[in-house]
């Protein structure tokens, strides 16, 4: 696909989530992410225990990816119920889409609160979530502009990465999970060049 038609799927993708929510446009930095930037190499352990970068688990994949921590009581839950719900319309066919949920907390959200997050929500192969080295914590935020001011220290953002591990749209707050399902079926349906 040339340059000119990723634009437009992009633009087609950010032009549906904005009309849910356009007022969350104001407040962080949503849309198309032009050019697309390459993940950081952040370390991350996931919650079986495997330790990997972002890159290699981005790597021929289409990704939705969220920032969570297990102790939250406010938006936490609504994005786990959000990831739940899209992995079930993702259903089990077409592995190439998957959803990450990477903790802000990597001293509380070991592997095993990790799991029993998952679990609580509902499990899904195609769901994974991380817990990322402390110390590039603040590298992994920055690039994905995730920080808000106020109780609650990230944004309810889904950041969306193309098969070659590049983040290419920024959600705005609490996309529906239909939405998270399109914008990952529109970017599975390009082959990475």
């Amino acid at each position: 696909m040339s340059n000119c038609g990723r634009r437009e799927l992009l633009l087609g993708a950010a032009a549906a989530l904005v009309l849910h929510s356009p007022a969350a446009w104001a407040h962080n930095a949503a849309g198309v992410v032009d050019p697309p930037q390459p993940a950081p190499a952040t370390k991350l352990t996931l919650d079986d225990g495997a330790v990997t970068t972002l890159p290699p688990l981005l790597k021929d994949r289409v990704t939705a990816l969220q920032l969570i921590f297990t102790s939250c009581q406010a938006t936490c839950p609504i994005q786990g119920a959000l990831f739940a719900d899209a992995a079930k319309r993702l259903g089990t066919g077409q592995q190439v889409a998957q959803l990450l949920s990477i903790s802000i907390d990597p001293d509380r959200d070991t592997p095993a609160v990790l799991r029993e997050w998952l679990k609580r929500y509902g499990a899904s192969p195609r769901w994974r979530a991380a817990q990322p080295d402390k110390a590039q914590l603040e590298a992994l935020t920055s690039f994905l502009k995730s920080k808000v001011a106020g109780p609650d220290p990230h944004t309810a953002q889904v950041y969306y990465f193309d098969r070659k591990g590049q983040l290419v749209l920024r959600s705005v707050d609490f996309p529906p999970a239909a939405d998270v399902v399109k914008s990952l079926e529109q970017l599975a349906g390009k082959r990475a060049k």
